[in-house]
């Protein structure tokens, strides 16, 4: 005889697996209020143009004359973020005005998920160099450089583009990995803290965007762009 489960039974079911598995880009209505008992604050972001200021900071280090958008389509975007530790954050992003909405509510899912990131500084942090974002573990977006290898413009360089947590999302093509500290993840199973996780993937696609561990000859799990290039 097959056993009957009453409905506040089944009720807390759905409760336990929206908080371990999530899948979208919006977290179940109970999965929300449990969490609201972690302490942390509410999601907030604010996008502002390109002031003086930063302009002269994002120069020329990772904006100069030659790039292909001007400053005056990008914008400054701050996000709540959750990190390593667990507590909130307040990030820094520079994308392509087109994008900056989307992008801010990318990030409110991630906020809404816990998903954990390490840092998230502007590139001239690091004085424009990719290589010294990615080996700080540096989730960055707008950066005027090159395609990694290759002489045509990045992505990152039309603010149309994010990587996230380079060190657990590594480069990888061939024996190449970039980060290096990347290699201990370049096996994606099992999914450990920091890995793009589904619900990572369904938050960036939902606003349309592609994601580099998708492609075929190489995999670049750290990055997401809305032309998937």
């Amino acid at each position: 005889m097959r056993s009957r489960v009453t409905r506040p039974t089944l009720a807390a079911a759905a409760l336990v697996g929206a908080l371990l598995c999530p899948v979208g880009p919006s977290p179940a209505p109970g999965a929300v209020a449990s969490r609201a008992a972690d302490g942390l604050p509410e999601f907030r972001s604010a996008v502002r143009v390109i002031g003086t200021d930063l302009a002269d900071r994002m120069r020329p280090s990772t904006w100069r004359p030659g790039c292909p958008v001007p400053l005056r389509d990008l914008r400054y975007v701050r996000v709540s973020f959750v990190g390593f530790d667990g507590t909130a954050g307040y990030g820094r992003l520079v994308v392509h005005e087109d994008q900056a909405a989307a992008v801010v509510e990318v990030f409110r899912s991630l906020y809404e998920q816990r998903f954990p990131i390490r840092r998230l500084r502007l590139v001239d942090a690091y004085d424009g160099s990719d290589a010294r974002s990615m080996a700080a573990n540096n989730t960055s977006a707008f950066n005027c450089r090159r395609v990694t290898g290759g002489t045509s413009w990045s992505e990152h360089s039309y603010g149309r583009a994010v990587d996230v947590n380079p060190v657990q999302n590594p480069y990888v093509s061939g024996s190449i990995v970039e980060p290096p500290a990347g290699a201990a993840y370049v096996d994606r199973s099992p999914l450990r803290r920091g890995m793009v996780t589904r619900g990572v993937r369904s938050a960036f696609a939902s606003i349309g965007w592609g994601w580099g561990g998708s492609w075929t000859t190489r995999k670049d799990y750290q990055h997401f762009s809305s032309t998937g290039r």
